[in-house]
C-alpha cells in the first residue's frame, strides 16, 4: 500500500540533480514544485535559482512551475525566473501535470517532476505516470499542517528505505 508513495529517485537536493544527465537520457521537460524544492518557503527567487533556470533553458529544456500556492506567491518567485507556470494546482490532481506537459509541449517519456514533498509531488506524478525525483526539503521549519504530512512521510520513507537494501 505505501508503495504508491515510493520515490522514483531521492536526493538531498535540486541544485544537486545532473540535469546534463537528465538531457542525455532524452528529458526535455522539467516541472518544479517552488517552496522548498528551489527555495526557503514563500522566498523568492535566489541566485542559485535563477543561475538553475538559466542554465536549464540553456541546455534547451522547457520547464514549468507546478504549485499550489495562490498566483501572487509563483509570480512572484517566476519574476526572475521566467518560465511557465500553475498556480493552484491542487496536486496530488492529475490535472494541472497534464495541463504543463501541454505548456511545454512533453510528453510522459520526456518530462520528469521535481518536488519535495510525497504526498503532494510524488504521488501526483506517480498517478500520471510521470517521471519524478523526491528532494529533500530546503527548510526544517515550516507550516503545521506541513509538519503533520513530514511526520507521515518520515514512515513511508524508513519503509521505502528498507525496499533499497
Amino acid at each position: 500500500m505505501l508503495q504508491k508513495f515510493y520515490p522514483e529517485k531521492w536526493v538531498t537536493s535540486t541544485y544537486s540533480i545532473d540535469f546534463a544527465e537528465l538531457y542525455k537520457e532524452g528529458y526535455r521537460g522539467l516541472l518544479f514544485d517552488i517552496d522548498n524544492t528551489l527555495v526557503k518557503h514563500g522566498a523568492d527567487a535566489t541566485e542559485e535559482a535563477i543561475e538553475l533556470f538559466k542554465g536549464l533553458k540553456d541546455m534547451g529544456f522547457q520547464v514549468c512551475l507546478i504549485s499550489n500556492n495562490q498566483i501572487e506567491r509563483v509570480e512572484r518567485f517566476n519574476k526572475e525566473i521566467n518560465v511557465n507556470y500553475i498556480y493552484d494546482a491542487h496536486k496530488p490532481s492529475r490535472k494541472n501535470y497534464l495541463k504543463a506537459m501541454e505548456l511545454m509541449h512533453t510528453n510522459l517519456t520526456n518530462t520528469m517532476f521535481i518536488g519535495d514533498q510525497l504526498f503532494t509531488d510524488v504521488y501526483g506524478a506517480k498517478r500520471c505516470g510521470m517521471h519524478h525525483i523526491l528532494v529533500e526539503p530546503i527548510d526544517k521549519k515550516e507550516e503545521i499542517q506541513i509538519v503533520f504530512k513530514r511526520y507521515l512521510e518520515r514512515i513511508v520513507l524508513h519503509f521505502y528505505k528498507k525496499t533499497l537494501k
